[in-house]
């Protein structure tokens, strides 16, 4: 009965969600100029919401593919795009949208430890996965690593650009992870939210938590492997989500 009551209220709110499609947290760093690189998401919602805002369609049981070809256009400078399909649980595979993104990063040596940087994306997606089609992300990067730790922080805003959901300004989707290096693996804590819009957050239960338990694999040369598990931690969240990201930079 709590949950349906909580669905029914959030029928009323303005869309905002975390980005299903890519669940990740940016640590700071970027190819290396004319290193090409390629990377593909693979996301699972075992256990979720079984509502949504018409259109957009209910995430339980959906499972989501992103192909992500990126270019170091300098040391510092990096194009990329996200070609997107979702798989649905009736079991129809689908084109599920586009996106565009330029990154840059504080160059190679430029501190020892601190990485900082910035990412812009601008998307076009079907309404079934974005009802507003037309969106924006502004990400941040704030990255502190030596031969022990890795700390990152991306204090994100999206921004839809057409109705419904223009009028509302940006959202606040906040991501941090912390993790240790052991054995040419790191394991660690990835963090994950959707608060949003900033101009009137809606209550904590009615927002996106997301805690994940990530193992990365370090030790193959040019290869990025991310596997994690995430718990949803509102009422509003997802309750089970996996992730996996592979990678690999043809320079290296």
């Amino acid at each position: 009965m709590i949950r349906l009551i909580l669905a029914a209220s959030l029928l009323s709110l303005p869309a905002a969600a975390l980005d299903p499609f890519e669940i990740q947290v940016y640590d700071g760093t970027a190819n290396a100029a004319g290193e090409p690189g390629l990377e593909l998401h693979l996301n699972y919602v075992a256990r979720g919401l079984r509502s949504s805002i018409s259109p957009e369609l209910p995430p339980e049981h959906q499972a989501h593919f992103t192909l992500e070809p990126s270019y170091g256009v300098t040391s510092f400078w990096e194009l990329g795009g996200y070609l997107q399909g979702a798989l649905r649980p009736d079991g129809t595979f689908e084109y599920a949208g586009a996106k565009l993104r330029s990154k840059l990063v504080t160059p190679p040596g430029w501190h020892e430890h601190l990485r900082l940087g910035i990412n812009l994306e601008l998307s076009l997606l079907p309404a079934s996965y974005d009802r507003a089609r037309w969106g924006t992300e502004v990400r941040p990067i704030i990255a502190w690593e030596d031969d022990r730790w890795l700390f990152a922080a991306n204090p994100n805003f999206e921004m839809a650009l057409t109705a419904p959901d223009r009028h509302e300004g940006p959202g606040f989707e906040p991501g941090v992870m912390a993790k240790l290096k052991l054995a040419g693996i790191a394991v660690g804590l990835e963090y994950y939210a959707s608060l949003g819009p900033v101009r009137s957050f809606p209550p904590v239960a009615q927002q996106e938590h997301y805690l994940f338990e990530a193992v990365d694999v370090l030790s193959w040369q040019g290869v990025e492997l991310n596997v994690a598990v995430g718990e949803g931690l509102t009422g509003a969240s997802n309750s089970v989500v996996f992730k996996t990201i592979v990678g690999y930079a043809f320079g290296r």
